[in-house]
């Protein structure tokens, strides 16, 4: 069970703050039924509500600065996502989105650094779905990794890049 102050990551709501936990004082809802109340770290004036026997929705807490700095350290050895099939490439992105796995985003985002630069290579736009989840990848991972990092989210890919470019240099 998470704490009052913990920091979780709850589904496609990205880092939340556990705000309290408790029954809920609405009618119609069991006040023998706990809940969590979270607070969306970046999604300002939100809440969530959500029983803590919830199996429907990922949450777990989020990773701490010592495993946030191994990742960062193993990105170079992370593979990119493999799309044979063109059409199923957005199912694809979104299966790996569900995963809430910061592993998983890494890949979304190699894949689609990578396919921007061969697209804009051979004088092609980047499409409207490859923008989109790249978005969305980049606010998760960055989200996540800027609580354990102790540092602002739009800082988080600087710091990743300068940290594995001086990696590469060693």
């Amino acid at each position: 069970m998470f704490e009052v102050g913990d920091y979780v990551i709850y589904g496609n709501n990205g880092v939340c703050m556990v705000e309290a936990v408790g029954t809920m004082n609405m009618s119609g809802i069991s006040k023998d039924r706990l809940y969590y109340t979270l607070v969306p770290v970046y999604k300002h004036g939100s809440k969530v509500f959500t029983p803590i026997d919830n199996n429907k929705v990922i949450m777990r807490r989020i990773i701490s600065k010592e495993e946030a700095l191994e990742l960062i350290d193993n990105i170079n050895g992370i593979e990119s996502l493999w799309v044979q099939e063109e059409r199923r490439r957005e199912q694809i992105y979104k299966e790996a989105l569900k995963t809430c796995d910061c592993k998983e985003l890494i890949k979304i985002i190699k894949t689609l650094y990578l396919r921007r630069q061969s697209r804009m290579a051979d004088g092609k736009k980047v499409t409207a779905v490859d923008e989109k989840y790249l978005i969305i990848a980049e606010e998760h991972l960055y989200g996540e990794l800027a609580i354990p990092l102790k540092m602002p989210k739009d800082k988080v890919e600087e710091y990743i890049a300068d940290r594995v470019g001086t990696m590469e240099l060693e």
